[in-house]
């Protein structure tokens, strides 16, 4: 169960004027915390279909054919084995997926911590990852500190984002409505899936993958502030993108 902290005392600064609001700020871990570049996401994905090869009795490139017609009617690879395959194992499926050591590719991030901690909203991981992943990733990015606790695919039942009962879960374990957190995340599907449960979601999209993205977009977390103090939250607008 995670490490909440609830009572927590909201500094008086000018955002809040703005959009009071926003009491907690929500971030996705991989390819969100570090750049969607990074060789990381691929080699999970690897791992992934590799896993779904060996359980289904398949070719690894069978299991890819597979995977991508079946798995997008399902959050996670996870997910979709559990549903449509009743497959019962979980944690060895997790340990396969995210051995040690894969975060060596990870470069540490100082500036992106010190930026992160500076806003001033308490900020937490929601991911679909487990939470040893996701303090490997934060150790190696060199700020663990700056999150107050992490909500993880095992906290979620192993069933999270986009379904909106995951955000639900998330809002109601810190106490506030969805519309006083603010989500960022890599996927639409994840930020849509999270705008459906009531919050406030944020695409952040470093390489422009998603252009016809109708909601806020954002092309680095460093941009945050800018949507927080001028952006109307949902609105079909785009920043830090040359129209």
């Amino acid at each position: 169960m995670p490490r909440v902290k609830l009572g927590l005392s909201l500094p008086p600064v000018a955002w809040y004027e703005f959009l009071p609001m926003i009491r907690f700020l929500l971030f996705d871990l991989d390819n969100t915390l570090y750049p969607s570049s990074n060789p990381m996401e691929s080699e999970i994905v690897n791992r992934m279909n590799e896993y779904t090869a060996r359980f289904l009795g398949l070719s690894v490139e069978e299991a890819v054919e597979r995977r991508r017609a079946e798995m997008s009617r399902h959050g996670t690879t996870l997910e979709w084995l559990m549903a449509d395959y009743g497959f019962d194992d979980p944690e060895d499926y997790l340990a396969a997926v995210h051995p040690e050591g894969e975060e060596e590719c990870i470069d540490p991030d100082p500036d992106l911590g010190r930026f992160l901690d500076a806003l001033p909203y308490p900020k937490f991981v929601f991911t679909n990852s487990t939470r040893e992943h996701a303090d490997r990733v934060l150790r190696r990015l060199g700020f663990p500190e700056v999150f107050q606790d992490i909500f993880d695919i095992r906290f979620n039942q192993f069933k999270g984002k986009p379904h909106p009962t995951a955000g639900l879960r998330v809002c109601s374990v810190l106490g506030v409505k969805p519309s006083e957190t603010l989500l960022v995340d890599d996927l639409p599907r994840y930020v849509r899936g999270y705008l459906e449960c009531g919050g406030n979601g944020v695409l952040l999209d470093d390489r422009n993958r998603h252009p016809d993205y109708d909601k806020v977009r954002i092309a680095s977390l460093y941009d945050l502030p800018a949507v927080l103090s001028d952006g109307p939250l949902g609105a079909p607008e785009q920043s830090g993108f040359e129209s």
